[in-house]
């Protein structure tokens, strides 16, 4: 197979905010901007892209889709992105991961490796 995911796109009503969060949440670089579209990428090229797409209407009803962040610390992760602008949404302890949400309420897990 010839395919692999090179981006994925978030919505967002605010494009400086969902940029400024992102790009502290992931460490990523812009690439390119304009009005609608912002496209980050990770600075050592290893990573897949993210890009935020800005957008009139509001979320509404569960992600169909959704980033699963993996990480060493998950206490102190979550501390970080929640100082960042991000809100707890559910906690699952036993099983080792947080549901967060952004600052557009599109929800996101981080979980312990």
């Amino acid at each position: 197979m010839s395919i692999r995911i090179g981006n994925v796109c978030i919505d967002t009503n605010d494009l400086s905010r969902g940029t400024t969060f992102w790009q502290a949440v992931t460490g990523y670089q812009v690439a390119s901007s304009d009005e609608a579209t912002t496209y980050l990428e990770d600075p050592d090229k290893r990573g897949v892209g993210l890009s935020l797409q800005a957008v009139g209407e509001r979320r509404t009803g569960k992600n169909r889709l959704h980033l699963d962040l993996f990480t060493d610390d998950l206490v102190g992760e979550v501390d970080r992105l929640r100082g960042l602008g991000a809100t707890e949404v559910r906690r699952f302890d036993d099983e080792g991961w947080v549901v967060l949400a952004d600052v557009d309420q599109n929800e996101f897990c981080v979980v312990a490796v």
